[in-house]
């Protein structure tokens, strides 16, 4: 299984601003207008009070602009709504501001801008604002990176029930980052996000019950955590699913759905997926056996630098499986295996080495090197 690895995910959080009790009945002509998606009417509403200085009106003039909502899409228009919202002390519209800074949309990309109205919003108590802040204070965009602010924002975040904030620091106490390691609290916030339904969440929680970590290994409830992030399409859960199949870990031993989830994270990129993809074509297990296939997932695997793949490359170079016997490819392959760390892969290329000729061996350490600067792309 692969280790838990941050996964950051930015979501545009476009509200119009709630009735309040400075808000005049045109202003609530407006939100219902906008509601029952009759954006003309709704920009009717909204613009004299915008042009007026209502801040609310301003900000959602900013969002109409933003999804092109009765209007042209506009960066630029929203951007101005958005400021002259923002400069009233409009919380979301901060937000909204911050994320136009950071992504550049309007706006040449600027993280210290981003991060002056985040901190605007964040202070505020608006969620995603914190979540942001922490992403940012966490990856050092911006500003210093300070992981002991980052779970603050983070934390703040997760209390409000932020399923994004709660990953994210169930990440920071597994790691121990900012904060000292702990896998009760690491396992606490995980599954107050994967609850939420958020896919990482599911997939770390997964982990955390495979390993055994904050919590009595319980293959079950692993297989139950990474099938809920598999069936959203995470390729780690699908994966680490396609192995508890393989082996029998929590359910009965089934090739089929190994197949299966291998060949999802596979399709993916998944460079441990598409190795045991073609494992399993390899050896016929819930396939027909194939070697082109095999062939095929190895190569894939081989190209993202998995020495284990690149091995198995050479074997099939070797015994000319779904492609012609070449022992000079066959030699390569083994040599790159061996020199990211495979020490079977040493003793695999020494072995074909001894059936080669002078000018094969320099042929292929020649054509190695070569591989090794294309980092393995079409070898």
């Amino acid at each position: 299984m692969k280790n838990v690895t941050r996964t950051i995910c930015l979501t545009l959080a476009l509200f119009l601003g709630s009735v309040g009790t400075g808000c005049g009945p045109d202003f609530n002509k407006g939100v219902a207008a906008y509601e029952s998606g009759d954006f003309a009417t709704a920009l009717g509403e909204f613009r004299p009070l915008a042009e007026q200085g209502h801040a609310d009106a301003q900000h959602n003039l900013g969002v109409m602009y933003d999804n092109g909502e009765g209007v042209p899409q506009d960066d630029k228009t929203a951007l101005k709504w958005y400021t002259l919202a923002a400069e009233q002390g409009h919380a979301d519209a901060q937000y909204n501001l911050g994320l136009m800074y950071e992504k550049g949309q309007g706006v040449p990309q600027d993280d210290k801008s981003a991060l002056k109205w985040y901190t605007l919003a964040a202070e505020q108590g608006l969620a995603d604002a914190q979540y942001s802040l922490g992403v940012m204070y966490a990856n050092g965009y911006g500003v210093p990176l300070d992981n002991k602010t980052a779970v603050k924002w983070y934390t703040l975040a997760a209390e409000q029930g932020h399923a994004d904030a709660q990953t994210n620091l169930g990440v920071m106490y597994a790691n121990g980052e900012g904060v000292p390691q702990d896998d009760k609290s690491a396992l606490k916030w995980y599954t107050l996000a994967a609850e939420q339904g958020h896919a990482d969440a599911q997939y770390n929680l997964g982990l955390m019950y495979d390993k055994g970590q904050g919590v009595p290994q319980d293959d079950k409830s692993a297989l139950k955590w990474y099938t809920l992030a598999a069936e959203q399409g995470l390729a780690d859960a699908q994966y680490s699913l396609g192995v508890m199949y393989a082996n029998g870990y929590g359910v009965p031993e089934d090739d089929k759905s190994a197949l299966k989830w291998y060949t999802l994270a596979a399709e993916q990129g998944d460079a441990f997926a598409q190795y045991n993809l073609g494992v399993m074509y390899y050896e016929g297990l819930g396939v027909p056996q194939d070697d082109k296939s095999a062939l095929k997932w190895f190569t894939l695997s081989a190209e993202q630098g998995y020495a284990r793949a690149q091995n198995n490359l050479g074997v099939m170079y070797y015994n000319g499986e779904g492609v012609i016997k070449d022992n000079v490819y066959a030699h390569m392959w083994g040599n790159i295996a061996a020199s990211n760390g495979l020490e079977k892969a040493v003793e695999f290329r020494d072995w074909v080495g001894e059936k080669m000729t002078p000018s094969q061996l320099e042929t292929s350490q020649r054509i190695a090197g070569e591989c090794v600067r294309k980092q393995y792309k079409g070898c």
